[in-house]
């Protein structure tokens, strides 16, 4: 049995033994966070202007779309502000900043009614972020932009928690991602080409956990948790940062959460920056995880 926590007060020690054991935390909005989710909304209702970034989908080609994503999503990510709102935020969520280290944000947009699901705006299938060569240690951040509904938000299937899913992780490395699949997102129109890791078998969407929280409020969990994308019918196009933590010591003493069906290669530790001045955890961390893809394996 796992439970949902909501705007708990605990210390962050306590608050990833929980998260490392399946359960989810869920804040409302306070002004560390809603500094990041503004900051966010003002860069997206300036690319799209003058449409309104939720609506704008029914109004333009799906592959003019496509190319103001491929250049408003990067500009979020790399930019300097973006990482210092992140920064202010964790120490205001108790996280050490000198042992917790952050993947830069991503903006993440699911359309309504199938406009565009995949490459630049991916509709995720149900899978742990453990497929995708992150550390049994990450916790991720979830924040949307602008307002969410049960029907464009975000799915867990904690059933799953304990069991294995059937999955093809085994094709995935990171570095060969970033190589190569990373960069030809813009171009995934219609149907993603890419390979990534999904289930090789039926996943029982229900029951489900669909957490609504307002702009700027943030759902928290572990990247071991099987989570989907709510397939979006709400009429508007969803926006929401994710951002992913790690913790520097329980990396280094393996307090974590447990692996029970991941198989992929490859780390993402390289790209993790400490929260005090943003320096890359130390490669020796970093090598210790990146295991490398079995010789028997195709590219």
């Amino acid at each position: 049995m796992h439970s949902i926590y909501v705007d708990a007060e605990f210390t962050d020690d306590e608050r990833r033994a929980k998260l490392y054991e399946g359960d989810l935390f869920v804040y409302s909005p306070r002004p560390s966070t809603l500094a990041l989710t503004e900051f966010a909304a003002e860069m997206a209702r300036a690319a799209f202007a003058p449409l309104d970034p939720e609506t704008a989908q029914f109004h333009m080609a799906v592959e003019d779309y496509a190319a103001l994503l491929a250049e408003l999503k990067p500009r979020f990510i790399h930019h300097p502000e973006s990482k210092r709102l992140i920064q202010e935020m964790l120490v205001d969520f108790g996280c050490d900043p000198e042992q917790v280290y952050f993947d830069v944000p991503r903006m993440r947009s699911s359309t309504s009614d199938e406009y565009l699901t995949t490459g630049i705006a991916f509709a995720f299938h149900p899978h742990r972020d453990t497929w995708y060569s992150a550390p049994y240690t990450q916790l991720n951040w979830w924040l949307p932009i602008f307002a969410i509904s049960e029907d464009n938000g975000l799915a867990f299937h904690p059933k799953y928690w304990h069991t294995p899913v059937q999955n093809s992780s085994r094709v995935y490395n990171y570095a060969e991602w970033n190589a190569t699949s990373r960069k030809i997102a813009a171009t995934q129109i219609g149907v993603d080409t890419r390979i990534q890791p999904k289930p090789e078998e039926e996943v029982e969407l229900m029951p489900q956990i669909r957490p609504i929280v307002k702009p700027g409020g943030i759902i928290l969990f572990s990247g071991a948790q099987l989570h989907s994308s709510v397939p979006n019918t709400s009429g508007r196009t969803r926006f929401s940062i994710d951002l992913r933590t790690v913790h520097l010591g329980d990396t280094e003493s393996g307090w974590a959460a447990p692996n029970i069906d991941s198989e992929c290669t490859g780390t993402t530790m390289g790209d993790y920056l400490r929260v005090s001045d943003l320096e890359h955890i130390p490669s020796e961390v970093v090598e210790a995880h990146d295991t490398p893809r079995p010789a028997s394996e195709p590219v």
